[in-house]
């Protein structure tokens, strides 16, 4: 699936091109999954370009599970019918994860563990390692109460967990409609808005130790929630870093990735998939995505 100029849906086209090269410390993927997320149509529409460059026809698409094709001069971590997902972001716009071939730097990649199948391990990498670096950077640890706006999103369920997990007291923002989810994944769920403080001080009437927003437009209502010595972190709102937090972009991370991976393999993190398209039907996933009728990730299933 490429595009040849930035715009919306009506841009993408179904395309033949040349199988990638893998160079040295690289290898080829067939892939069999690749998972859609908002960056992907936002970096389509041009929203990124003042930061990344794009060579056209790109193909969009940064999460990604399949097979070890061929490798690359000096990778003895993999071999070939491996199988292995990643993070694949580039720093240039052009061949992503939507198409049959990618290449990957050895270390942005992992093997899936046994009893993980595609469609989870593509629905992971970007969502699970942005969760992970936000939970890290927040140091949470047991005792603390953690604030997470948006806590049933594709980020949001992940990070929610990864929280739990450390002993953490969760309070997660979230629609009506969801909260029955935020509470199976062991937080108390708050509706967000107006209103949304004193929401949180009835659960925790001292303030929040920690702040993960997910979202945006809600750092007026952290600051009020942090008590003295908090932390915040967002990886939506660059002010947050002029307010004594942190503005976060996850990075490719195959160790990482892989430590999420065990957690799933192990039953102690779940990864929520709405959907699998067809390679066709990307367009389709971006509207479901852009216009939020995806309850959990949208998977798009390459061979198909």
């Amino acid at each position: 699936m490429t595009y040849s100029e930035y715009g919306d849906n009506d841009v993408l086209r179904l395309q033949e091109l040349p199988t990638p090269k893998v160079g040295p410390g690289q290898i080829l993927v067939r892939v069999t999954r690749a998972a859609i997320n908002p960056v992907d149509w936002k970096v389509m529409s041009g929203g990124l370009d003042a930061m990344i460059d794009a060579q056209f026809p790109a193909v969009p698409g940064w999460d990604m599970a399949g097979t070890v094709e061929s490798l690359g001069p000096d990778v003895p971590e993999f071999a070939v019918g491996d199988r292995v997902a990643a993070y694949a972001r580039k720093m240039v716009v052009s061949g992503g994860t939507f198409a049959e071939y990618v290449t990957v730097p050895a270390e942005f990649a992992t093997k899936i563990p046994e009893g993980v199948d595609d469609e989870t391990a593509a629905a992971l990498p970007l969502a699970g390692l942005t969760a992970k670096r936000v939970v890290e950077a927040l140091q949470v640890g047991e005792d603390d109460t953690v604030l997470i706006h948006a806590a049933s999103g594709g980020v949001g369920h992940l990070a929610t967990q990864l929280a739990v997990n450390l002993g953490a007291q969760v309070v997660g923002t979230c629609s009506p409609d969801n909260f029955e989810k935020v509470r199976g994944l062991g937080a108390a769920p708050v509706e967000y808005g107006d209103g949304l403080v004193d929401r949180v001080r009835e659960i925790a009437p001292d303030g929040v130790d920690a702040v993960a927003d997910l979202v945006g437009g809600v750092l007026e209502q952290t600051l009020e929630l942090l008590g003295d010595g908090s932390r915040h972190v967002s990886i939506a709102d660059p002010e947050a870093a002029e307010k004594g937090g942190r503005w976060l972009w996850v990075r490719p991370d195959g160790a990482g990735l892989a430590e999420l991976l065990e957690q799933v393999a192990a039953g102690t993190l779940a990864v929520e998939v709405d959907r699998v398209l067809p390679l066709g039907e990307v367009a389709e996933g971006f509207r479901l995505s852009s216009e939020g009728e995806a309850n959990g990730k949208i998977v798009v299933d390459v061979t198909r």
